[in-house]
Protein backbone atom coordinates (compact mmCIF):
# COMPACT_ATOMS: atom_id res chain seq x y z
CA UNK A 1 0.00 0.00 0.00
CA UNK A 2 1.20 3.96 -0.57
CA UNK A 3 -0.33 7.02 0.43
CA UNK A 4 -1.97 8.96 -2.05
CA UNK A 5 -2.73 13.09 -1.17
CA UNK A 6 -6.39 14.30 -1.87
CA UNK A 7 -6.94 17.41 -1.72
CA UNK A 8 -10.61 19.03 -1.65
CA UNK A 9 -10.70 21.88 -3.80
CA UNK A 10 -13.45 24.23 -4.85
CA UNK A 11 -13.60 24.73 -8.57
CA UNK A 12 -12.52 27.90 -9.33
CA UNK A 13 -9.78 29.52 -11.58
CA UNK A 14 -6.45 29.74 -10.04
CA UNK A 15 -7.27 27.03 -7.70
CA UNK A 16 -5.12 24.11 -9.19
CA UNK A 17 -2.45 26.65 -9.87
CA UNK A 18 -2.19 27.49 -5.99
CA UNK A 19 -1.93 23.75 -5.31
CA UNK A 20 0.50 23.15 -7.92
CA UNK A 21 2.85 26.28 -6.76
CA UNK A 22 2.82 25.28 -3.16
CA UNK A 23 3.33 21.46 -4.13
CA UNK A 24 6.70 23.35 -6.07
CA UNK A 25 7.20 25.65 -2.92
CA UNK A 26 7.72 22.57 -0.71
CA UNK A 27 9.98 20.91 -3.50
CA UNK A 28 7.31 18.18 -3.86
CA UNK A 29 7.79 16.24 -7.35
CA UNK A 30 4.36 14.61 -8.17
CA UNK A 31 4.23 11.53 -10.25
CA UNK A 32 0.55 11.60 -11.16
CA UNK A 33 -2.12 13.36 -10.94
CA UNK A 34 -5.91 13.11 -11.50
CA UNK A 35 -8.51 15.61 -10.74
CA UNK A 36 -12.23 14.01 -9.81
CA UNK A 37 -14.98 17.07 -10.36
CA UNK A 38 -18.39 18.27 -9.57
CA UNK A 39 -19.99 21.41 -10.54
CA UNK A 40 -18.34 23.24 -7.17
CA UNK A 41 -16.04 20.84 -5.74
CA UNK A 42 -13.13 18.81 -7.11
CA UNK A 43 -11.25 16.13 -5.81
CA UNK A 44 -7.43 16.23 -6.47
CA UNK A 45 -5.72 12.81 -6.44
CA UNK A 46 -1.92 12.71 -6.04
CA UNK A 47 0.86 10.61 -6.32
CA UNK A 48 4.54 11.99 -4.93
CA UNK A 49 7.54 11.68 -3.85
CA UNK A 50 6.96 12.74 -0.30
CA UNK A 51 3.03 12.56 0.65
CA UNK A 52 3.37 13.38 4.32
CA UNK A 53 5.53 16.89 3.20
CA UNK A 54 3.32 17.38 1.06
CA UNK A 55 -0.12 17.37 3.55
CA UNK A 56 1.83 19.41 5.75
CA UNK A 57 2.89 21.85 2.67
CA UNK A 58 -0.80 22.28 1.75
CA UNK A 59 -3.10 22.45 4.83
CA UNK A 60 -0.26 24.99 5.48
CA UNK A 61 -1.24 26.87 2.02
CA UNK A 62 -5.17 26.30 3.59
CA UNK A 63 -6.40 23.37 1.84
CA UNK A 64 -8.10 20.44 2.65
CA UNK A 65 -5.95 17.23 2.68
CA UNK A 66 -6.20 13.94 3.88
CA UNK A 67 -3.94 10.59 2.73
CA UNK A 68 -5.55 7.80 1.45
CA UNK A 69 -3.82 4.45 1.26
CA UNK A 70 -4.32 3.01 -2.20
CA UNK A 71 -2.80 0.09 -3.96
CA UNK A 72 -0.23 0.97 -6.88
CA UNK A 73 -0.10 -1.92 -9.22
CA UNK A 74 2.51 -2.34 -11.45
CA UNK A 75 0.99 -3.65 -14.92
CA UNK A 76 2.72 -4.71 -18.09
CA UNK A 77 2.71 -1.40 -20.13
CA UNK A 78 0.85 -3.34 -22.95
CA UNK A 79 -2.32 -3.70 -24.96
CA UNK A 80 -4.32 -5.92 -22.41
CA UNK A 81 -1.73 -4.88 -19.29
CA UNK A 82 -5.19 -3.05 -17.15
CA UNK A 83 -7.27 -5.97 -18.78
CA UNK A 84 -5.09 -8.17 -16.62
CA UNK A 85 -5.48 -6.48 -13.36
CA UNK A 86 -8.90 -5.50 -13.68
CA UNK A 87 -10.03 -9.63 -14.70
CA UNK A 88 -8.20 -10.61 -11.48
CA UNK A 89 -9.74 -8.15 -8.95
CA UNK A 90 -13.53 -8.97 -10.55
CA UNK A 91 -12.36 -12.48 -10.35
CA UNK A 92 -11.89 -12.01 -6.91
CA UNK A 93 -14.62 -10.43 -5.91
CA UNK A 94 -13.26 -7.06 -5.09
CA UNK A 95 -14.75 -3.76 -5.75
CA UNK A 96 -12.96 -0.85 -7.38
CA UNK A 97 -14.01 2.27 -6.51
CA UNK A 98 -11.73 4.27 -8.54
CA UNK A 99 -8.16 4.04 -10.31
CA UNK A 100 -5.74 5.92 -12.72
CA UNK A 101 -2.69 5.10 -13.94
CA UNK A 102 0.69 6.39 -15.13
CA UNK A 103 4.20 5.24 -17.05
CA UNK A 104 7.51 6.66 -16.16
CA UNK A 105 9.58 7.45 -19.35
CA UNK A 106 11.97 4.76 -19.76
CA UNK A 107 10.39 2.02 -17.79
CA UNK A 108 8.95 -0.88 -19.40
CA UNK A 109 5.76 -1.24 -17.02
CA UNK A 110 3.10 1.19 -15.80
CA UNK A 111 1.77 1.87 -12.52
CA UNK A 112 -2.35 1.64 -12.15
CA UNK A 113 -2.89 3.42 -8.60
CA UNK A 114 -5.91 1.28 -7.38
CA UNK A 115 -9.08 2.17 -4.44
CA UNK A 116 -10.98 -0.88 -3.44
CA UNK A 117 -13.05 -2.21 -1.21
CA UNK A 118 -11.24 -4.70 0.27
CA UNK A 119 -7.56 -3.65 -0.01
CA UNK A 120 -6.33 -7.03 1.78
CA UNK A 121 -7.94 -9.42 -0.29
CA UNK A 122 -7.25 -7.30 -3.59
CA UNK A 123 -3.16 -7.81 -2.58
CA UNK A 124 -3.41 -11.22 -2.10
CA UNK A 125 -5.13 -11.81 -5.41
CA UNK A 126 -3.27 -10.01 -7.39
CA UNK A 127 0.05 -11.52 -5.93
CA UNK A 128 -1.41 -14.98 -6.37
CA UNK A 129 -1.76 -13.87 -10.10
CA UNK A 130 2.14 -13.29 -10.33
CA UNK A 131 1.08 -9.08 -10.19
CA UNK A 132 3.30 -7.39 -8.17
CA UNK A 133 1.96 -4.24 -5.75
CA UNK A 134 4.31 -1.69 -4.97
CA UNK A 135 5.56 -0.68 -1.69
CA UNK A 136 6.01 2.74 -0.29
CA UNK A 137 9.96 3.00 -1.18
CA UNK A 138 8.95 1.57 -4.51
CA UNK A 139 7.13 4.78 -5.37
CA UNK A 140 8.67 7.40 -3.06
CA UNK A 141 12.13 9.01 -3.00
CA UNK A 142 12.78 10.13 0.98
CA UNK A 143 10.91 10.27 4.18
CA UNK A 144 7.59 8.42 3.83
CA UNK A 145 9.85 5.38 2.02
CA UNK A 146 9.10 3.00 5.49
CA UNK A 147 5.22 4.14 5.73
CA UNK A 148 4.05 0.70 3.87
Amino acid sequence: MVEQVSVFLENEPGHLAELTRALAAAGINMRALVVADTAEFGVVRIICDRPRAAKEALEASGFGVTLTRVLAVQMPDRPGGLAQVVGVLSDAGVNIEYMYAFVEPGADAAVDIVRVDDPKRAAEALEDAGVRCLRAEDLYATEDAGSS
